[in-house]
């Protein structure tokens, strides 16, 4: 069961008293939450309770083993983080989940070095999306490699040093962020099945002078 967390409550940790020449970081932080005002402290003890309330798998653990890429997770109990892992990514295929996992890994990696965190920050934009099939876990980690790409080329944009190098960045920039929007287009037309409502409102004035007021809606069948 999710344990509750009452809005009223500090939302603090058990810390023994101290003076305050010795207080830890921990002591100044839950003494700043006790002192908020009770709007912000009840949007933190909410903030609190939904991330208690989230089942999700835990973080990706990559490490290099002999030239061999390692994929772990951050769990003693291997068997449900991977059911929690291919819940996240929204799959039942065993062989989609490891296929998916090890391209987000190899994000994470390059030649000997090991970011999991970057594979961990594409990992979660799949998580937030909620895909509901394979089709989308790819669109997904499509959209999450294509904002890391946007942003590490942003970072590069800031520190160019020649025009040259300015133009290039700025073309690939465009190229990328253009890219994710279109990405998230085509997710938005697939979950609706490519279908499109269009409403036009008109207005009608008979011979009597009383206007009336309608909505025509285009269709398969046209204008009604």
């Amino acid at each position: 069961m999710t344990p509750e967390i009452e809005p009223t409550k500090p939302i603090r940790k058990e810390l023994p008293d101290m003076a305050n020449d010795e207080l830890t970081d921990d002591a100044r932080l839950n003494e700043a939450i006790d002192k908020l005002p009770k709007e912000k402290h009840d949007r933190l003890a909410q903030i609190a309770k939904d991330m208690l309330a989230r089942d999700v798998a835990p973080s990706m653990k990559l490490e290099m083993k002999d030239d061999v890429l390692s994929i772990g997770l951050e769990s003693d109990d291997l068997a449900t983080a991977t059911l929690l892992q291919m819940a996240d990514i929204g799959t039942r295929d065993q062989d989609f989940h490891a296929g998916l996992v090890g391209q987000i890994a190899c994000l994470g990696s390059h030649k000997r070095n090991i970011d999991s965190a970057n594979s961990n920050f594409v990992m979660a934009v799949v998580r937030s999306i909620e895909p509901r099939d394979e089709l989308e876990a790819m669109l997904a980690t499509q959209m999450g490699a294509i904002h890391a790409a946007t942003m590490m080329m942003a970072r590069k944009l800031n520190h160019v040093n020649t025009i040259p190098q300015q133009d290039s960045a700025e073309r690939t920039l465009n190229k990328l962020a253009r890219t994710f929007t279109t990405q998230m287009d085509a997710l938005k037309r697939y979950r609706t099945g490519g279908q499109q409502k269009v409403t036009v409102e008109h207005v009608t004035v008979n011979s009597g002078g009383q206007a009336i007021v309608g909505a025509v809606q285009t269709g398969g069948g046209g204008c009604k």
